[in-house]
């Protein structure tokens, strides 16, 4: 559902606010009690409709509204340009001065209308968790023995992992494996 709009006494107010006294977005927001994103939206609206500020005799509300609300904003693609984050990631492991940042950033120059950065970065972390899949072996205990040889009187590690050897309980040795 689409937000409301705002008066046009308002949307004065946030011309006024931000051309006349020289308050910041975040002030403007406060002072008028909507959202930043919404005097962003009603500043950039009013620049690319060239109004101006200090609004002259012949400007009515409804010459105001028509001015800033005649054409739709602009709409962004459905679907948006999907990263190759196999690349990004070879790129991220052969250059450890490569961030995420910068990887967004010509991302974003190369498709001005992709993922912003938050988005971008849970998508990479979301292909990073689908590239390391460990498949589980189930198994019962006893029924494998995993890297270790028996040599009858003790077990010795395969790897050669050194000359130890433990010595196996007695049960263990009246079991002769298959």
């Amino acid at each position: 559902m689409p937000a409301r709009k705002l008066s046009v006494r308002k949307i004065r107010e946030v011309l006024r606010l931000k051309f006349s006294v020289g308050l910041g977005l975040r002030e403007i927001a406060r002072s008028c009690s909507i959202g930043l994103g919404t005097v962003h939206e009603y500043l950039q609206r009013a620049e690319a409709a060239g109004v101006t500020w200090p609004l002259g005799e012949d400007w009515d509300e409804d010459r105001l509204e028509t001015a800033l609300f005649s054409d739709p904003p602009r709409a962004r693609p459905a679907v948006l340009p999907m990263p190759d984050f196999a690349d990004l990631h070879q790129q991220r492991q052969r250059h450890p001065h490569v961030t995420q940042q910068l990887l967004w950033e010509d991302y974003r120059q190369a498709n001005p209308d992709g993922y912003r950065y938050s988005r971008f970065c849970e998508l990479y972390q979301r292909w990073r968790r689908r590239q390391n899949e460990v498949l589980r072996q189930e198994h019962k205990a006893g029924e494998k023995l995993f890297g270790v040889l028996y040599t009858g009187g003790g077990a010795v590690p395969r790897s050669g992992a050194g000359t130890r050897r433990w010595q196996l309980p007695q049960s263990a040795r009246a079991i002769e494996p298959d």
